[in-house]
């Protein structure tokens, strides 16, 4: 009896944790890890938008209620936990410690993000959840899913200004675009491989939508890896 339930929760966890997913999840991982490690190493925050965490750990915040009320796996919970405890932790680090309080660049990160990124949001999401038949958990995921979309907007306009990028912070902005390709792939697995999971065309879009937004970061990336040089990306 006791491997049979083994064997069972085996399987259920293999349907949810495809190879799309689960790369995706260590891409995401991945970029907190160099993330930190460029501020642990460098001692400042230079080029890092503090706006784009604030945006990522709403995100995270608003998306994983379903903490509080649903265990799916032991993974999902971790995974979740990680992710808010890490953004919450670099906000922090940034905004209210030295020395990356000082050497942060307020002026330079200037993207309006609350204005220009989470209420167009937070609007998207209210029609979209009126819509649908409202809900406050699908309000504040739809939510999430939108706001994700932008929210490395403040971290590429940033860079835009400084033009050359450090290579932990490239490694870093790759990283998570990285992640939501290879979730986009994901969602379209799981919709034809679990049987309750159905396609979601906004969360396609929102996917397609944020992975556009890095093309041009990538193809400088990819160039600067190939000519072996200084990443710099273009006035």
């Amino acid at each position: 009896l006791i491997r049979s339930i083994f064997l069972n929760y085996i399987r259920e966890q293999k349907a949810m944790l495809n190879l799309f997913r689960l790369a995706g999840d260590m891409s995401h991982v991945l970029s907190i890890l160099v993330l930190l490690l460029r501020l642990r190493v460098t001692k400042n925050a230079v080029g890092i938008s503090i706006k784009t965490q604030e945006l990522y750990l709403l995100v995270f915040i608003t998306r994983y209620l379903d903490l509080f009320t649903t265990f799916y796996s032991m993974y999902n919970t971790i995974m979740k936990i990680l992710y808010i405890v890490s953004t919450a932790y670099i906000v922090y680090m940034v905004k209210s410690t030295e020395p990356f309080k000082t050497t942060y660049e307020k002026a330079h990160d200037s993207f309006l993000h609350w204005k220009f990124a989470a209420l167009p949001c937070l609007l998207l999401a209210v029609i979209t959840n009126l819509y649908i038949g409202f809900n406050i958990y699908e309000l504040c995921w739809y939510f999430s899913i939108y706001l994700e979309s932008l929210a490395i907007v403040p971290q590429l306009i940033l860079l835009q200004r400084y033009r050359e990028v450090e290579n932990l912070t490239g490694h870093y902005v790759f990283l998570l675009g990285i992640y939501r390709g290879l979730y986009i792939i994901n969602w379209i697995y799981r919709s034809y491989h679990e049987t309750f999971y159905k396609h979601n065309y906004v969360v396609y879009a929102c996917g397609i939508v944020q992975t556009c937004l890095y093309l041009d970061f990538f193809y400088y990336y990819f160039l600067s890896k190939y000519r072996n040089g200084k990443f710099l990306l273009p006035n």
